[in-house]
């Protein structure tokens, strides 16, 4: 019925039982009727199966439908009610609202149902991809033993604990041995036994019997059996015992040595094999993803951080307090093996007593797939398996460490950055400094050992830094000088290692138990540590490989007196031991500390900006690279702005520099020369033998040189012609651009051809002697002129300068001639007597007309030399043959007639005109000619040699700071060195904290 009251359908409620209350259960049965529906209001309409007829049906109310029950358990009579008309709202609106509620409940049904298969389905699809990513460990059944071989040994040290008891004899357990009942009590309590302290037990014979008197202690004499025996010489005392009882406790310890020697070997075939297979995991990942940029290490990202303070220079006094392992110890104490040692390859320079650390070398050591080793600044990888390989490392080393000694010294405190790989390679970041000297021998720097010393004491001043402070054990200990150093910087040793090598020739030659025990407790020397370790870094032989030398210490402590007698503890000894301390301890350090220097550098970024913003509050922060870059695009902007000027430009510049360098030659070595003969013919004659000459050897070169000149003027006329275009220039590239056309114009060469063709124009051009036409003449007229005029203002200059002030300077301007003017005056005045007298007088002054100057002037009370007079004579003479060549220039402009028709007659001299004349022709071609060369070739070359000095500039780290420099610059860097050095540092704190401690 809820379905027929929703939906409107009968046909599907046949027979279909309704609970409409929860004490009533109606059941109505319909007839399978489809022309019944339900209409959009809520009343019940009959349709017809005629598709136009249909009879509305009155509403009912649900009052009478429930009254009336028959109408509900009669078919036949709910069929006829329905056809009477009764209305039947009040019993939809009921119907309607427990229909709804029904089939909400089955939709929650299959939503739980639903949801419960779905959900089912996705855990064991997610179970099953879980299992698959799982390693397997099914190699674990080959190396641990199974339950029963557990029972065997329990069994096995169950019959120990039976056997270790104190032996009936007549004698009271003493209160000095606690330790010993302790022991008795604890094997009693214990199901299990702890295999790993009960060897620390048998290992350890002070833990079983302190350092008192045995025989004070006991009522009677010493016990005689094999374990009574046995725990008085694991306490180092004399007892007498038979030879059997010795022989037992011998065994004993013996096998606890091959016990102890076969579950490291174990433990270094497992390593060994996690070794390969973490190699193969790192192979893997990387075949798999070729194109993912490779994700950094975490240790070479601290590597990283280390370069960049390195070269960090603050303003702010931030310094430098990330950890780092410090190595530090006398010359030839063994510091630089132990530090190969670590590193797994010979990687370091080797010399028989000689120093050969010169510099502090970072190394940086991190775990890889293949034993590798290269360089901060090189993109070369060194194959550390082979020998070749090594020596090629250790020369490049070398050489590195001679190239930075300079001026004289030996040591030099430049960091080398070196990084190795390689498989089991433990984590960490050392440096090796020089060793410390006592003595500065011949060959040597006299400041060096204080050198040596400062360099040290600069790297251990970090308050994070870890001291590996190295003691060389064959040597007496007195002869120490790393242990004062280290003391002074670390006197409380929270931050030091301390390392004994060459501990076998320690025990071979100067053996003292004793003493080598108080120096690895830390009771020898005026100093403390965190550890002391004993290490042996090989036999002395340099060709050793690093397995040879792990073999020989591991030899070597298996057998030692000093491990046998309890001196060395097993986790004291060799350097696999050492370098885990090592590592372990440089992570904590470094977890305590990179945050605070990450503040640090935070608190310095933000004081720069606030700097630059009140300094330069409308400039952009641009660093000395940054600035170069803008230089050099601005450069090679101008460069092909070139391109742009106008031929009537370059040649009106190229004419203009030609003329100003030459017009001295012309005049003093053609012009005036030739001028002193009456004779146009012989004028003529000394003119063509003079140009000739003059175009064969001086002028194509100093041609070249003038247009080599111009290039740069116009290169640097442009380059700083910004400013007047509109845009600011920037002063702070003038020194830089300076630099670039200086090296630039030391680079350039013109072409070879280029001069022997300009020579071969200005011969043929030089030699025409014939003025075409009147335009050509005038041209020639207004150019000599030109010339004249400007070298007779030069001439009145000079002269202006020799007498001194006139008389109106004199009263205007309070001016007083020198008396070497005066006597220049009265020179002058005598001269112009001569010049009077003969106009047409020789340039140079015979000896009797000297004489004659001198004398009048010596009644003149003017006494001068020769020379003076000369000088003198000299500018005068110039001045008026200048003044003459006005003349002639004047009386010669309209003489072109008389020229052309070769009429001498007239008395008129134009040579000098067409004197003139070649010479401007001359000029044209060469200009013409020069700005081709330029245009086509030069400007090309000078654009290739400009980049060359560019990127030579840019290559050129100190050039490129002396060249950008000031406070703008160097406050540029500097913040965008301590961004970049944050930014590092908050990549490598995520890092780290992601990494599981």
């Amino acid at each position: 019925m809820a379905y027929l009251i929703r939906g409107g359908a009968f046909s599907q409620l046949w027979g279909t039982s309704i609970k409409l209350s929860s004490r009533t259960r109606w059941k109505v049965r319909l007839c399978h009727c489809s022309s019944m529906s339900l209409c959009h209001r809520g009343s019940l309409a009959y349709r017809s199966p005629a598709p136009l007829l249909r009879h509305r049906i009155p509403a009912i109310s649900s009052r009478t439908l429930f009254q009336d029950t028959r109408l509900l358990s009669d078919p036949r009579r709910f069929r006829t009610f329905l056809g009477a008309g009764i209305g039947v709202r009040g019993l939809s609106s009921a119907f309607r609202l427990v229909g709804s509620i029904v089939s909400r409940v089955l939709k929650i049904r299959y939503l739980f149902l639903t949801g419960a298969i779905g959900g089912g389905i996705t855990a064991q699809q997610t179970f099953e991809s879980w299992k698959e990513k799982m390693p397997d460990l099914s190699w674990l059944r080959e190396y641990l033993p199974d339950a029963e071989r557990l029972d065997k040994i329990e069994a096995g040290f169950k019959r120990v604990r039976s056997q270790l008891s104190v032996p009936d004899i007549n004698f009271k357990l003493p209160e000095e041995f606690p330790r010993l009942r302790a022991i008795r009590e604890w094997f009693d309590s214990k199901p299990e036994v702890d295999l790993e302290l009960f060897e620390g037990f048998l290992r350890d014979p002070e833990f079983l019997f302190p350092q008192t008197d045995i025989y004070t202690a006991l009522d009677t004499e010493p016990p005689l059996d094999a374990t009574s025996s046995y725990s008085l010489l694991a306490a180092g005392k004399s007892v007498d015992v038979s030879a059997n009882a010795k022989d037992k406790v011998q065994e004993l310890q013996e096998e606890v040595i091959r016990l102890q020697v076969r579950f490291q070997r174990e433990i270094e075939r497992l390593e060994k094999e996690n070794r390969e297979l973490r190699k193969n995991l790192i192979l893997r990942d990387q075949k798999n993803v070729p194109k993912r940029k490779i994700k950094k290490s975490l240790i070479d990202m601290y590597s990283e951080v280390l370069d960049e303070l390195a070269v960090y220079d603050s303003s702010y006094n931030t310094q430098d307090h990330l950890p780092r392992v410090v190595v530090v110890g006398d010359q030839s104490s063994g510091k630089t093996s132990v530090l190969e040692m670590i590193a797994q390859a010979r990687i370091f320079p080797r010399g028989s007593g000689e120093m050969m650390t010169r510099s502090p070398v970072k190394v940086t050591l991190s775990e890889g797939p293949y034993h590798v080793a290269m360089f901060k600044d090189s993109g070369r990888e060194y194959d550390l398996t082979k020998e070749s390989e090594l020596e090629a490392l250790r020369k490049e080393i070398e050489i590195r460490m001679k190239s930075s000694v300079s001026g004289g010294q030996t040591v030099s405190g430049d960091t080398i950055s070196l990084t190795v790989k390689g498989p089991g390679i433990q984590r960490m970041v050392l440096v090796d400094l020089p060793g410390i000297i006592s003595t500065v021998t011949s060959g040597m720097a006299s400041d060096t050992r204080d050198r040596i010393q400062k360099i040290c004491r600069q790297h251990m001043e970090n308050p994070n830094a870890i001291i590996l402070c190295i003691q060389d054990g064959s040597l007496d200990a007195e002869r120490s000088n790393v242990t004062d150093l280290v003391s002074t910087m670390d006197p409380n040793g929270k931050r030091t290692i301390f390392v004994l090598t060459k501990v076998d020739l320690a025990e071979s030659n100067l053996y003292n138990p004793e003493r080598i025990r108080q120096i690895l407790e830390g009771r020898l020397f005026p100093m403390k540590a965190l550890g002391y370790f004993a290490v042996v870094t090989g036999k002395g032989n340099t060709n050793d490989g690093i397995q040879t030398i792990r073999d020989y210490e591991e030899k070597f402590f298996r057998s030692s007196r000093l491990f046998k007698e309890g001196v060395l503890k097993p986790y004291q000894m060799t350097t696999l031991n050492l370098s885990m301390a090592v590592s372990e301890c440089f992570w904590k350090m470094v977890r305590e500390s990179v945050e605070q220097q990450a503040d640090a550098f935070k608190a310095t970024r933000f004081n720069l900006e606030t700097e630059w913003k009140n300094t330069f509050p409308k400039v952009r922060e641009l660093d000395r690279d940054e600035l170069f870059e803008k230089a050099r695009g601005e450069i090679l902007d101008e460069i092909i702005n070139l391109s742009q000027i106008t031929p009537q430009h370059w040649e009106e510049v190229l004419n203009r520099n030609l003329w100003e360098t030459m017009s001295q030659y012309v005049f003093e070595s053609i012009y005036l020369p030739a001028a002193q003969s009456d004779n146009s013919g012989i004028f003529n004659t000394t003119i063509d033998i003079k140009l000739k000459q003059w175009a064969d050897k001086l002028l194509p070169s100093k041609c070249v040189e003038i247009g080599w000149s111009t290039l740069q003027d116009e290169f640097m006329r442009l380059l700083g012609g910004n400013q007047s275009a509109g845009h600011r220039r920037d002063d702070i590239f003038n020194d830089l651009k300076m630099a670039v056309r200086d090296e630039s114009a030391k680079k350039h060469k013109w072409d070879e051809k280029a001069e022997e063709s300009l020579r071969v124009i200005q011969v043929n051009t030089l030699d025409d002697r014939s003025v075409h036409d009147k335009l050509q003449w005038d041209s020639a007229i207004k150019f000599m002129e030109t010339a004249v005029r400007e070298k007779l203002r030069q001439t009145e200059e000079v002269i202006r300068e020799m007498v001194g002030p006139s008389r109106a300077e004199q009263w205007l301007y309070w001016k007083t001639p020198t008396p070497q003017q005066i006597d220049r005056i009265a020179t002058m005045k005598e001269l112009e007597k001569m010049l009077q007298s003969d106009i047409k007088r020789r340039p140079i002054l015979s000896h009797d007309e000297l004489t004659t100057v001198r004398k009048n002037l010596e009644t003149q009370s003017t006494d001068v030399d020769g020379e003076f007079i000369r000088e003198t004579w000299h500018q005068l003479y110039r001045r008026q043959f200048l003044q003459q060549s006005l003349v002639t220039a004047s009386d010669c402009r309209k003489g072109f007639y008389y020229y052309q028709k070769g009429y001498e007659e007239t008395g008129l001299n134009c040579s000098d005109v067409v004197l003139f004349w070649r010479i401007e022709r001359m000029l044209q071609v060469t200009c013409n000619a020069l700005r081709q060369q330029v245009t086509n070739n030069e400007a090309r070359r000078l654009e290739r040699n400009i980049k060359d000095v560019l990127d030579q500039i840019g290559d050129d780290k100190q050039m490129l700071q002396k060249l950008l420099t000031g406070k703008r610059v160097l406050l540029a860097e500097e913040l965008k060195r301590v961004r970049q050095i944050q930014g590092l540092l908050e990549e490598f704190i995520q890092a780290l904290s992601k990494e599981k401690p």
